[in-house]
């Protein structure tokens, strides 16, 4: 390999050691660390940030990357280093364009609120945090306009998380997305309701985690390489492809919150631990975008983790781990409880018909607060009548309303939602696809075996990582560009024949 390739890969490492360092201790902050450690917490993660910035612009960098360039060139548009170069370049310039002094700051602030909100929410005090959102609201403007100019304020947050989107692609999809989900769900809703109250039982919550975990383990969770903690509000960081891990949060008094949780974060993982080891500590050793990744998180939470075939391979083992709660529970009765459709307050905990719903409104939130047409102190009030006429139920606290996800308390107001639709989209065609290819799969699901599944993901997408973007990858394996007709047949064809519809 050429020397200025290798020296482009070297500076890249030492980039990408800082980077981990910073998510490092976001994972610390969000798991283990005492309350007190919270305002030294912002000022380490403002100096890594800026030391990461700071060797991201910098102009030997740049040098590097117009020199690596022939050589890339010379390998093939769809090699490594042609693909390397690329991701790189896109990283250089959108750092570039960002002031050092931004960086440390928004990252200060970030973690103050973040730490704020954990006591909010669980106080539904939306005043303790208001003043620090309103100043996210800005500084997440004042970001954008580093990208001026722009059709909308929100499109270069947005092609942050899902290269190449924006806000009117996003608003065409969640028009068409609508149009199709509240007539299912008044369907679902008028119909006859499922009973969860198996669900709603006393289950200790060490046997909960044990059991969801070794689930993530047979689908294929590799805990040589990862662990699961608890937090606040769920998520997967990587700090090397040799250590991924996973967060949850349970409850004794609900076995769905930590289960499912547990299955979603998993995909995620599975995700990042099967990139291709070549990519290790460069940009490539990330998933293509966050729509595509949480496409892998839906896809084994729910088109795997909530199926039939799963459960009824895996209902017995959960019965002996809660004999005196799921003992005399039919299959069919617990099936039907965890795929329950109502109108809900709170994302996490949403059913997959409603959830598509909750998504939109906070995508719409996001881009009222961002043009100025919502003020932050009048988004308590706004989500309640929102909710109530989007979601068919107002929440009774801003626990549940306004505060319930952490996206807008920990990084850009804009920007966050719309993966989360994007990624059903995807998980459902991608399934698709592997059915055609392996038929067999429902059947070795029923059976506890997963590999066929995730050996064509990890074919088709996960060795990838970032090397191929959303588009290539849905192309490359599905044959047809992101398309939303296989996530709505597979809606209206499970929760059909659940609701007899």
């Amino acid at each position: 390999m050429d020397a200025d390739f290798e020296d482009l890969v070297a500076r890249l490492a030492e980039i990408d050691d800082v980077q981990s360092s910073v998510a490092l201790l976001g994972w610390d902050q969000a798991t283990y660390m005492p309350t007190g450690g919270a305002a030294a917490r912002g000022r380490q993660l403002a100096t890594l940030e800026q030391i990461a910035h700071a060797r991201q612009t910098d102009p030997a960098l740049a040098r590097l990357l117009d020199r690596a360039q022939p050589a890339a060139a010379r390998e093939g548009e769809g090699s490594f280093a042609a693909r390397l170069v690329r991701a790189a370049r896109r990283d250089v310039e959108r750092a570039t364009k960002v002031p050092a002094a931004f960086v440390g700051a928004f990252a200060a602030h970030n973690a103050t609120l973040y730490e704020r909100w954990t006591h909010a929410r669980p106080a539904s005090d939306f005043a303790a945090v208001a003043p620090l959102l309103a100043r996210s609201v800005e500084l997440s403007r004042e970001y954008a306009g580093f990208f001026a100019p722009y059709d909308h304020v929100a499109d270069p947050l947005i092609d942050l998380t899902d290269p190449g989107v924006r806000a009117a692609d996003v608003r065409a999809v969640f028009t068409a997305l609508r149009a199709e989900l509240v007539p299912l769900v008044e369907a679902i809703t008028s119909a006859a309701q499922v009973d969860d109250r198996c669900l709603r039982q006393h289950f200790p919550e060490e046997e909960q985690l044990a059991f969801g975990l070794a689930i993530a383990a047979r689908f294929g969770y590799d805990l040589a390489r990862g662990r699961q903690d608890r937090t606040p509000h769920p998520f997967m960081t990587k700090f090397s492809l040799g250590d991924v891990r996973i967060t949850t949060r349970v409850r004794a008094d609900y076995l769905s919150e930590a289960l499912f949780s547990t299955l979603h974060e998993a995909g995620h993982a599975l995700y990042e631990q099967h990139i291709d080891p070549r990519y290790e500590a460069t940009p490539l050793a990330q998933g293509s975008s966050m729509g595509v990744h949480e496409s892998q998180s839906r896809l084994w939470e729910n088109l795997v983790g909530r199926s039939l075939p799963f459960w009824r391979g895996q209902y017995p083992a959960l019965q002996a781990a809660f004999p005196a709660q799921l003992g005399a529970v039919p299959l069919d009765a617990f099936y039907r409880a965890i795929n329950r459709v109502e109108r809900s307050t709170v994302r996490t905990a949403a059913d997959e018909v409603t959830y598509g719903l909750h998504v939109i409104m906070r995508f719409d939130f996001e881009l009222e607060l961002l043009e100025g047409k919502l003020a932050v102190a009048d988004l308590p009030e706004a989500w309640r009548e929102r909710a109530r006429r989007d979601l068919g139920v107002a929440p009774e606290t801003d626990r549940d309303g306004c505060l319930q996800d952490v996206h807008w308390f920990g990084g850009h107001v804009g920007g966050a939602f719309q993966s989360y639709a994007l990624g059903n989209l995807m998980s459902a065609q991608f399934f698709e696809a592997a059915l055609r290819a392996h038929p067999e799969i429902p059947q070795e699901i029923e059976a506890g075996r997963f590999d066929t599944l995730r050996s064509w993901l990890a074919a088709n997408i996960y060795v990838h990582g970032r090397a191929r973007t959303p588009d290539e990858l849905v192309r490359g394996a599905t044959g047809k560009p992101l398309e939303a007709a296989p996530y709505l047949r597979y809606l209206r064809t499970k929760y059909g024949e659940i609701y007899g519809l």
